[in-house]
């Protein structure tokens, strides 16, 4: 008993050696003084005490008091922490203001408008700069206005059939086109168009089966493709204005129209043929008019020459009716003298032409005994004028 002075667990007296620690067992793990070897220096805070200083800390950001000094708390007496400081009231409010002014400016570029919404509802539109909506009262949306769009419709476009047309004599034509359009006015086009593309799709196509149903399949192919481009455009456009759609058809591009490939060998030789037939037309109405322009010349002709014929006739009979009665009228007044004067020019008409040779009864001695022969000086003259 003498040697448990010291406590009821023997930890009183200085026996054995233990520097005052009683006799108990040690710790194996614990060198000098019951520490870990190397904790020579400042120990490790334990998990809960890290914790600890967790929960107090975010205490005190929320506004509330510290605890105390449990754990390596701040004061030494144990009171709270402090509120929620001045410094960092005024930093809360910067930030949030520089948000709101982030949200509240923002640029429009040249190319672009924007549509301002108060509460929703159209407020105005915004040109192109720094423009100030105060969020979240007003905001807006930027819609590019000048940027081209385009909508390509036929059969080669994804396989779709949206260009097999029929036109008005019944037969069926392959149209390819595209049109081009942008927004003129963004307000209509953001709250009138619920799916813009596909609404300008399906006026472009309703719009150019109208017109090709009013309108055959040869001109359409050859020389109106001018023609239905400007009225496809003009009739996209109305339609289009008629939904207040806000939208601007710049152009219409016509690609092609061409028959469906299942029938366009047969398509060209048929349109082969009629430009063949169109020839021959040709020709033979060229040779038509060729053979009746010269049949009516000749009519022509034969028709002046008979008026012609028949006058010369008429004058020279009257000629000679006029003749006959200046003739009868001399005859009446000296008819021996004019009697002798018809027979004279008659032989004079009848002989003037004719070689003569005159024999005088009373120098040949009596039937012509006495003839010299005859000499022909006419001839003779007429072959030496001739070699001359």
């Amino acid at each position: 008993m003498a040697g448990n002075t010291g406590g009821p667990w023997g930890g009183g007296g200085n026996s054995g050696g233990d520097g005052g620690r009683g006799n108990g067992p040690r710790d194996p793990d614990r060198g000098n003084g019951g520490r870990r070897p190397g904790d020579d220096g400042p120990q490790i805070p334990e998990i809960d005490e890290l914790v600890k200083k967790g929960q107090e800390q975010l205490r005190v950001l929320m506004g509330g008091r510290g605890g105390g000094n449990t754990g390596g708390g701040r004061g030494s007496g144990g009171g709270g922490g402090p509120f929620l400081t001045r410094g960092t009231a005024l930093l809360g409010i910067a930030a949030a203001v520089g948000l709101w002014l982030f949200s509240s400016f923002y640029t429009v570029r040249p190319e672009e408008r924007s549509v301002e919404l108060f509460l929703g509802e159209f407020n105005s539109i915004g040109e192109p700069g720094l423009n100030f909506a105060p969020w979240p009262v007003i905001t807006a949306e930027v819609i590019p206005v000048t940027t081209e769009r385009t909508e390509e419709i036929g059969v080669g476009r994804g396989g779709s059939e949206a260009g097999l047309m029929l036109t008005g004599d019944e037969n069926i034509v392959d149209i390819d086109f595209q049109v081009q359009w942008n927004i003129n006015d963004p307000a209509k086009f953001l709250f009138n168009l619920r799916d813009p593309r596909p609404t300008i799709r399906a006026v472009s196509e309703s719009a150019m089966r109208e017109i090709i149903a009013q309108s055959d399949l040869a001109p359409i192919l050859n020389r109106d493709r001018g023609v239905i481009g400007d009225r496809l455009q003009d009739l996209i456009q109305s339609t289009l204005d008629s939904y207040d759609s806000g939208v601007n058809v710049i152009r219409v591009n016509f690609d092609k129209a061409d028959p469906p490939v299942e029938v366009i060998d047969a398509f060209r030789d048929v349109q082969a043929a009629e430009q063949e037939r169109d020839r021959l037309q040709n020709v033979a109405d060229a040779y038509a008019n060729r053979v009746l322009a010269e049949a009516r010349g000749q009519s022509a002709q034969l028709l002046e020459e008979a008026e012609g014929y028949r006058a010369q006739q008429v004058n020279q009979a009257e000629g000679e009716a006029s003749r006959f009665s200046a003739v009868l009228e001399e005859y009446s007044k000296a008819p021996d003298v004019t009697r002798k004067r018809l027979y004279l020019e008659t032989m004079e008409k009848v002989l003037g032409q004719m070689d003569k040779i005159i024999l005088d009864e009373s120098t040949s001695g009596g039937g012509g005994q006495g003839v010299v022969p005859y000499l022909p000086l006419n001839e003779l003259r007429r072959s030496t004028g001739g070699t001359n």
